[in-house]
């Protein structure tokens, strides 16, 4: 083969490769910044912030109780000075689609139960990736489960602002019903118990169509950062817990458990 020959045949696999890359990288989901994503870091993106009650100190306003959430993001969490600070429950994020696992769940979720504090674990959805049971699935076997111990909140799905490309994730409402049904259906099966619902109203409305279907038997955890909690998605006469502000004096983000804390004691006893 002359030289010209092999010069040409070098290009066109060069060309080849180079076009067939971007279609083999497709066949892999794209996980960039899990790590940093937590529950409510689109919606803060999409909807901002707009305030926050009065500061949360040592103790919640009466009728509510303090709590936070917690995701790899904050790293290891100094766990006493928390409850010092009057935190007396913590969601963790535990998991991502079907691909991330945060490598400071234990730290978080474990440490947390140690001093005292009730815990729940939550899973950030990604409805481009894989069906709502599968992720189900992934969310249990990776520290998203409950047990009847008095000190387990049943796990939350995080429903929020598609970090990649369209807000619904390229789901219609009806799509988006159906895969959040998906999941529900299977948490149960693996647990006993419905799964709390993380959401905003605003993306809910859009890309639910205001879905009333889980209302009824799933709490809802509703994010807004301003000094009123505002309108509830539909179908919920109130809300179970309300994360109402992204930073503050416990690490991550801000909650209110909307009662005493014996009722937050029967939430996690089922």
């Amino acid at each position: 083969m002359h030289r010209r020959d092999i010069i040409c045949l070098a290009a066109a696999v060069a060309a080849t490769l180079t076009c067939a890359a971007p279609a083999a990288a497709a066949e892999y989901p794209d996980y960039d910044g899990a790590l940093q994503r937590h529950a409510g870091s689109q919606i803060a993106l999409h909807e901002g912030v707009h305030g926050a009650p009065p500061a949360a100190a040592r103790y919640a306003p009466a009728g509510r109780t303090l709590g936070h959430d917690v995701s790899g993001w904050q790293g290891e969490v100094d766990w006493p000075s928390a409850t010092g600070k009057g935190a007396r429950f913590v969601y963790v994020k535990a998991t991502e689609g079907t691909g991330f696992v945060s490598p400071r769940f234990a730290q978080q979720y474990d440490g947390s139960y140690h001093t005292g504090m009730i815990r729940g674990a939550y899973h950030f959805a990604r409805p481009d990736i894989s069906g709502g049971a599968e992720q189900a699935d992934y969310f249990v076997d990776h520290g998203g489960g409950w047990s009847a111990d008095g000190r387990t909140l049943p796990g939350a799905l995080d429903v929020e602002y598609n970090p990649y490309g369209d807000t619904c994730y390229d789901l219609d409402p009806a799509g988006m019903v159906e895969w959040i049904g998906d999941f529900s259906t299977r948490y149960a099966e693996r647990t006993g118990r419905e799964p709390t619902i993380y959401t905003s109203t605003s993306w809910w409305r859009t890309c639910t169509g205001n879905s009333p279907a889980f209302g009824g038997s799933h709490p809802l955890w509703l994010a807004r950062y301003a000094p009123e909690i505002g309108p509830l998605p539909a179908g919920w006469p109130t809300q179970t817990i309300w994360q109402f502000a992204d930073t503050g004096p416990l690490p991550g983000d801000q909650n209110y458990f909307n009662g005493a804390e014996d009722r937050l004691a029967a939430l996690a006893r089922g």
